[in-house]
């Protein structure tokens, strides 16, 4: 398909598509709620008792004004972004932004306005949830009727990397891990001093050479191409400025890797010192004091509900490690390192015979398998069931529900030594699941890849990056390592 008109598809019938879908399956999210709030079976002989006028041709207008309120919120935060019809939990984390933003507008309207019949506010509330589950329900259908059509092939943007490092090894890997990435990586354009590595690498981890940098112009024509990501930015000033000159000529996109920063990307920004622009990593959106509130509030709900609803698990889980092992304690502490670098006291049900820590410092984790399990504790760690008591260092402080997993003193040392940007995991609290965690990245394996997962959470946190990661432990609670 021809650039301008794939461009057409991307920028404007999709969009127009999923807009057109949006209307459709939020007026019935909204119209579903005033059935579930007025005239279901459970609630119907209510209607005359609580709003006089609450028929769906009065309420008529007000899902009309609901609706454009929704799709409002959702344009705002770039819910039709055409990238994000290949990521639906990004997608599905919006949707939860823009229908929270939704409750909270509407019913401050309602409050400020008046509105006749009176907005129920269980009638929100009910809305705020069949928003959610349709939409994210249309988008999943859409998304698979996409990837399953010439669609995608549009929607795909062609990329091109310039210069070969870890940086765009790291890029090639993680976009030929997903076969609906929104970027289609083309090849490679070689730049001075890549040919070497290049050639050393394997031929499953490198993209196809298309030429050098001084073929450009040429490559960018014939591939047709639309994104140019720069991994190499150590270039004479002259050969920058004719590289961003040649994206110009062809309307290619240009952006680049900022190789001065490897963590914290997000929290860049630029400020003037003087006269001289200064570009720099700034406060973090999950170390100000109103996220910390926020998070702390989430972590202590949280908390509390799951010592509730674990308690009974909990005694019968004692019972067996007891029966299993008499006379040692069910609980079992070791010192962990917190948030500043902090040790605290972390609590686990106790998994192995008594005095099995001894040869703890041999490993950073228990193999599958080990002589030292109980039977029950196998089985436990298999779903991750020795962990429950760690709601309770969460509601003391030292955990959050979610954050990067703590490591023991004696690891953290050597880990800090070996794995690059170890050390800044320690910046928040630890948590009982991560971001690693939900993506299969557990025990030994591959631990740069972890400390980048854990890194990824840390600078772009959101509260609704943590409701995501807790509703995603309870799908991929079962740990695959066990």
């Amino acid at each position: 398909m021809p650039r301008a008109a794939a461009n057409s598809v991307r920028e404007t019938v999709v969009p127009l598509t999923l807009l057109a879908g949006d209307v459709v399956f939020t007026f019935a999210a909204l119209a579903l709620a005033w059935w579930l709030r007025y005239a279901s079976p459970i609630n119907r002989s209510r209607l005359a008792i609580d709003v006089p006028d609450a028929a769906f041709g009065a309420y008529l207008p007000l899902l009309l004004v609901g609706v454009a309120l929704l799709l409002t919120a959702f344009a705002q935060l770039g819910l039709y972004d055409t990238r994000l019809v290949l990521r639906r939990y990004q997608s599905l984390s919006v949707i939860l932004k823009g229908a929270a933003f939704w409750l909270a507008a509407y019913l401050g309207v309602s409050l400020v306005l008046k509105f006749d019949p009176p907005i129920s506010r269980l009638f929100v509330v009910l809305a705020f949830a069949c928003v959610v589950v349709l939409l994210h329900a249309w988008r999943t259908a859409a998304y698979h009727l996409i990837v399953r059509s010439p669609l995608l092939a549009s929607l795909r943007r062609r990329t091109i990397l310039l210069g070969w490092n870890d940086a765009a090894r790291d890029l090639a890997a993680d976009i030929a891990r997903d076969p609906h990435h929104p970027f289609q990586l083309i090849g490679l354009v070689t730049l001075d001093g890549d040919t070497a590595p290049f050639a050393t690498a394997t031929p499953t981890d490198r993209p196809p050479r298309l030429g050098g940098s001084g073929e450009l112009d040429a490559i960018l024509q014939r591939e047709r191409a639309d994104l140019l990501i720069a991994t190499r930015l150590d270039l004479p000033r002259e050969d920058l400025r004719r590289i961003v000159e040649t994206c110009e000529r062809s309307y290619v996109e240009w952006k680049a890797v900022p190789g001065s920063f490897d963590v914290f990307l997000s929290g860049l920004r630029l400020q003037t010192i003087g006269r001289v622009p200064v570009l720099g990593v700034e406060e973090l959106a999950i170390t100000r004091l109103f996220n910390r509130a926020l998070k702390r509030t989430f972590d202590l709900v949280g908390a509390l509900v799951g010592l509730v609803l674990s308690a009974p698990k909990l005694l019968i889980l004692t019972f067996l490690i007891r029966r299993e092992s008499p006379g040692a304690p069910a609980l079992f502490r070791q010192r962990r390192i917190g948030a500043g670098h902090r040790e605290f006291t972390l609590l686990k049900l106790r998994s192995m015979t008594p005095g099995a820590e001894a040869a703890d410092h041999e490993r950073q984790s228990t193999a599958r398998g080990d002589a030292r399990l109980l039977r029950i504790g196998a089985w436990m760690r298999r779903w991750n069931l020795d962990e429950l008591p760690q709601f309770w260092n969460v509601l003391r402080g030292d955990m959050s529900l979610v954050g990067p997993r703590p490591e023991r003193p004696l690891h953290v040392d050597r880990l800090a030594a070996e794995i690059p940007h170890y050390l800044p995991r320690h910046l928040v609290k630890p948590g009982m699941t991560g971001w690693a965690q939900v993506n299969g990245l557990r025990g030994e394996g591959d631990l740069p890849a972890r400390v980048r997962h854990d890194i990824y959470y840390i600078e772009n946190w959101s509260i609704w990056l943590d409701v995501q990661i807790v509703l995603l432990t309870f799908v991929r609670w079962r740990n695959p390592g066990e």
